[in-house]
């Protein structure tokens, strides 16, 4: 992920001088010298691999083909005069033959390039002209004035003419098109789930609305006044239509004489955002081929794997001064728009993918073929061969036996300079550069170790045992350098990812070794942690950098042996209730109320939803599972923009990503972002210069605009749909239990196995004729022999089918069966997730 860089704070190294302001539009001078080329070419100037001539009264240059980068070519004009707060009109007429996205540009002319105008015309073989105006935030006596042309894998010709740079400008006012003021769902609700919309209005008393499908009215009633809303600055009112559970396509709703977007009513409304959310990493891969037969529109060569004109990943040295040798980190995700890796960002994403399938295995949710990846078919769900191709990433950036912070991770690995968008993996020809060990990458490492050692065990025993041995050592490194932390200006070709307080790593990590062990050492590092008992519950949500509540929401909810789990569990439901209280005042629903939305607000909003998901499954109270079903719907098209913040899903969705290879706004060659990726979202901060231009000044709801510059408002990562994918899988799973009580009970336990009885208790009031029971054990466990059931196992999920003359079970009645059970290395907690005939057994 691109973090914001310092110099965008927009004070530069140059000499800044005060200016006269500029006189009114009509009479404003020319910025731009010979702009209509009548006296030849000067003082244009282009780099070396370009030469300019004037042909018909224009400019004109062969833009040579195998580039990489938009600023490989370049045609410009230094020693523009800039006025801060004067607003500028740029305009120019373009050909490109053939047509051809380029890059014009003001900006400063020496590193940083902080660039006051970013635009892409689309250029045509017929010409045609274009305008921009822009605000300088500077005083500046020699901007630059270029167009970048770079980029292209063929040759082509650039002409312009009516080059014009003038002063005294009205700005361009940037209004988005929010479409009607109903806000909803635009993908659709559950039957059974709430049902909530917004209405924008300047009436202050309750307005009638209407329910509308196929020409009939469906329902009706009031709305509710809501007052003016301070993440959007509008005036809104609520409307709940939770009564209505008819399933069904094509549903309006009217109210105010506006008309919402369609939307279903429907059980699978969500039926392919799992698949969808999780199918994005495969795309995301570094060092494999991405086959076009299973994603059609998205084949690419693989990148960096020492391929000209890669350098390649596969022999990558350290930045000079940190390390004598090379390491061998191919694989892993691209974490967003660019082509760095990061191991902190890898690490949270790839435990919540971890973490989505520990949660919903006994659910036979995740199965083996359901991504359509090369793993297919290989007796390993998908999403764990997924989350392997990061996993082993991880593993990689370890520091070897015998080196200075042996046992420590590489924080990153990177291009050494920031590479131009688009440009497709394999034509990357930066070097790469492992950056210092951090702490925080360390520990990182420890906890998703610890995590894969778990879940791999009943697949791979050589490779857990591998994550467990690497997730050991990693604990100890950090400990022996408990506050090595990343260089905050260490940004340049690619984010710094810096983070000084790693006490909630360390909380993290000991959770993971402790569920993982069952060790004393990981115990008490736990209960002594402050991050234990304290309110962990941020209103912004955790991330990459708050890491302490995904060791809360472990011991919550992964089974153990923990002195304090019952509080542990209770302190996960006073965060939901948290969350639930914010969203229950925000008059769009949303669990995220800050006075003003982070960079990549999206996740944070889902990450509260997490919470709110685990509360459920720890109490059963449907009020967490409503919380999480409202919270879809600010991201599905319930927000003050009237769009949906996942590519494919609902009418209007984001598409224009900010990306290297799924960069379509640029190149029509290339790919929109794939179905089911989630964009960043509203940023207050607006730190790119595409969201300065069009945003400054917005209320927190509209800080987001659909384009592929603005990198802080709209960019995609591998730690953002991470909790989309979480959230998908757990609405993929029951909700509501059963009639049915499950006791497990183990009488006895050996060194290398276990005894263990089971009995299903009928709690309804109708004969269950016909059973199938389901669990999982935590790790590698495997059931040797059974009696009184048919059982079978795949992976740790176990399932118990009855026999012939114990198949009915009579209301109040119940049946036991057990089993002799071959243990595995850790501990060996009893199973809390049941599944009878498909229903939860609570």
């Amino acid at each position: 992920m691109i973090r914001p860089p310092t110099w965008l704070v927009l004070a530069t190294a140059a000499a800044l001088v005060t200016l006269t302001p500029l006189p009114a539009a009509a009479d404003a001078p020319e910025q731009i010298v010979n702009g209509t080329f009548d006296t030849g070419t000067a003082p244009w100037w282009s780099t070396g691999n370009t030469a300019l001539e004037v042909e018909g009264g224009r400019l004109c240059a062969d833009v040579p083909g195998g580039t990489a980068n938009p600023w490989d070519v370049i045609v410009g004009q230094n020693d523009i005069p800039l006025v801060e707060d004067e607003t500028y009109e740029f305009s120019f007429f373009g050909i490109a033959t053939p047509g051809r996205v380029a890059k014009a540009l003001v900006q400063l002319p020496v590193d940083p390039y902080t660039q006051y105008l970013s635009a892409n015309p689309e250029l045509s073989v017929s010409g045609n002209d274009y305008r921009y105006t822009f605000t300088s935030p500077v005083d500046l006596p020699n901007a630059q004035v270029v167009f970048q042309l770079g980029g292209s894998t063929t040759p082509w010709r650039f002409c312009v003419d009516n080059v014009s740079l003038k002063g005294g400008a009205e700005p361009d006012v940037y209004e988005p098109d929010t479409g009607p003021r109903v806000r909803v769902n635009m993908v659709g609700y559950l039957p059974s789930g709430p049902k909530n919309a917004t209405l924008v209005t300047e009436a202050t008393e309750p307005v009638g609305w209407r329910l509308r499908r196929g020409g009939e009215t469906v329902a009706e009633g009031d709305t509710v006044p809501r007052g003016v809303d301070g993440s959007s600055g509008q005036n809104v009112h609520s409307i709940d239509f939770g009564t209505v559970t008819a399933s069904g396509t094509g549903y309006t709703l009217e109210a105010d004489g506006e008309t919402s977007r369609p939307f279903d009513i429907g059980a699978d409304v969500y039926g392919e955002l799992r698949t969808d959310a999780l199918k994005f990493y495969y795309t995301q891969r570094s060092g494999i081929p991405i086959l076009d037969d299973l994603r059609p529109g998205y084949g690419r060569p693989a990148g960096h794997i020492g391929v000209a004109p890669n350098r390649g990943d596969v022999a990558v040295p350290c930045q000079p001064g940190v390390c004598d040798y090379t390491l061998n980190v191919r694989g892993g995700w691209y974490d967003a728009g660019d082509h760095g890796k990061y191991v902190v960002n890898g690490g949270i994403s790839v435990h919540q993918l971890m973490s989505a399938f520990e949660r919903a295995k006994t659910d036979g949710v995740h199965r083996d073929g359901d991504l359509d990846i090369p793993e297919s078919g290989n007796g390993v769900p998908d999403i764990l061969d997924e989350a392997r191709w990061e996993q082993e990433f991880l593993l990689s950036m370890q520091v070897p036996d015998g080196r200075p912070y042996a046992g420590m991770a590489h924080h990153k690995i990177h291009d050494a300079a920031w590479t131009g968008l688009p440009l497709l993996p394999h034509l990357d020809p930066q070097p790469r550069e492992l950056h210092p060990v951090s702490t925080a990458a360390t520990l990182n490492l420890a906890a998703t170790g610890a995590q894969a050692a778990r879940l791999f065990a009943p697949y791979d025993a050589a490779f857990a045992a591998r994550n467990l041995a690497a997730a050991r050592k990693a604990w100890a490194a950090a400990k022996s350098n408990p506050a090595r932390y990343a260089d905050p200006a260490d940004g340049v070709g690619g984010g710094a990812y810096n983070d000084d307080n790693v006490t909630d790593e360390f909380y993290w990590a000991a959770a993971e070794l402790y569920l993982a062990t069952g060790e004393k050492e990981f115990r008490d590092y736990v209960l002594a942690s402050p991050h234990h008992t304290g309110d962990i519950w941020r209103e912004r949500g955790f991330d990459w950098g708050n890491t302490a509540q995904l060791g809360r929401l472990q011991l919550a909810s992964v089974p153990s042996a923990l002195p304090d789990r019952a509080r542990v569990r209770q302190s996960v439901l006073e965060g939901a209730d948290k969350y639930l209280a914010v969203q229950r005042a925000h008059p769009y629903g949303v669990p995220y109320n800050p006075p003003d939305y982070d960079w990549g607000s999206n996740n944070l909003v889902l990450n509260n939803m997490v919470v709110m998901a685990v509360a459920h499954d720890l109490s059963g109270a449907a009020k967490y599972r409503d919380g999480v079903l409202e919270g879809l719907d600010y991201i599905f098209g319930r927000n003050a923009l009237n769009q949906s913040y996942v590519t494919g899903y609902g009418e209007v969705a984001s598409k224009n990503q900010h990306s290297r290879w799924y960069a379509r706004q640029l190149d029509p060659s290339l790919p929109n972002p794939p179905r089911g990726t989630l964009a960043g979202g509203p940023n207050s901060a607006i730190q790119d210069p595409v969201a300065q231009a069009k945003l400054r000044g917005c209320e927190p709801q509209f800080c987001y605009i659909d384009d592929i510059e603005s990198w802080a408002t709209n960019e995609l990562t591998i730690n953002w749909n991470s909790p989309l994918a979480w959230i998908a899988s757990y609405l993929a799973t029951p909700a509501a239990p059963g009639p049915c009580k499950v006791t497990y009970t183990t009488h006895g336990e050996w060194p290398d196995g276990f005894n263990t009885q089971v009995t299903v208790t009928n709690t309804g009031t109708k004969a269950i004729d016909g059973w199938t029971l389901g669990w999982s054990f935590l790790g590698g466990q495997t059931v040797r022999r059974h009696w009184s059931t048919a059982l079978t196992q795949d992976g740790a999920t176990v399932t118990a089918r009855n026999l012939s003359w114990n198949k009915t079970i009579k209301p109040g009645g119940s049946v036991t069966f057990g089993f002799i059970g071959a243990d595995a290395p850790g501990p060996n907690p009893r199973p809390e997730r049941f599944l009878l005939n498909g229903a939860l057994c609570r």
